[in-house]
């Protein structure tokens, strides 16, 4: 078995990249009621800020800030996928091996973590999160995707409600990030 080795910074803002197990299913898009009442849910027992998220139908990337002094980000993502999983209907197919686990054909098992550095490497990753509908083909423009956190931060006045028009590469890693 693997050992994957993730980077822990108490307080720390982290970038996830995390995916179901059928990469052609839309199950978070038609389910996107009860991922959210999971996370909120989750967020009263385990608080953490929301920098950025969009939810895509078969993955999601999101990036959190922890409170100070706490890490286990581990522990939250478990909580977020068996809540969610709890609130499905069992209609996926399941391998013998996870239902010797225990568990269902849901989710993959692991997420792509990483720790952001700077401000630079936070920009381009929150970049990322709401350039993704667009760079998979789901709208045209980035304001069109509704499962996502690009309309708070516009009407909060960090983007431009046009953002990500122009140039997708720019928009894709290279925008500058305005700190409200």
């Amino acid at each position: 078995m693997s050992n994957y080795r993730r980077a822990r910074v108490p307080g720390g803002t982290y970038f996830f990249t995390v995916n179901l197990l059928n990469r052609q299913s839309k199950l978070l898009m038609t389910h996107i009621a009860q991922l959210r009442e999971t996370v909120r849910q989750v967020r009263q027992q385990q608080p953490f800020h929301i920098d950025a998220w969009v939810v895509l139908p078969e993955h999601m990337h999101c990036i959190w800030t922890l409170p100070s002094g706490d890490q286990n980000y581990a522990a939250r993502w478990k909580d977020i996928k068996t809540g969610f999983s709890k609130r499905l209907p069992k209609t996926e197919l399941v391998s013998t091996a996870r239902t010797k686990q225990g568990e269902r054909g849901i989710w993959q098992r692991h997420y792509w973590e990483h720790t952001i550095r700077d401000d630079e490497d936070y920009a381009a990753h929150v970049n990322y999160c709401y350039i993704n509908p667009l760079k998979h083909g789901l709208v045209e423009q980035v304001k069109d995707w509704q499962f996502s956190t690009f309309h708070r931060d516009v009407k909060n006045g960090l983007f431009p409600l046009d953002w990500g028009c122009e140039n997708l590469d720019m928009a894709a890693g290279e925008a500058s990030w305005q700190e409200g």
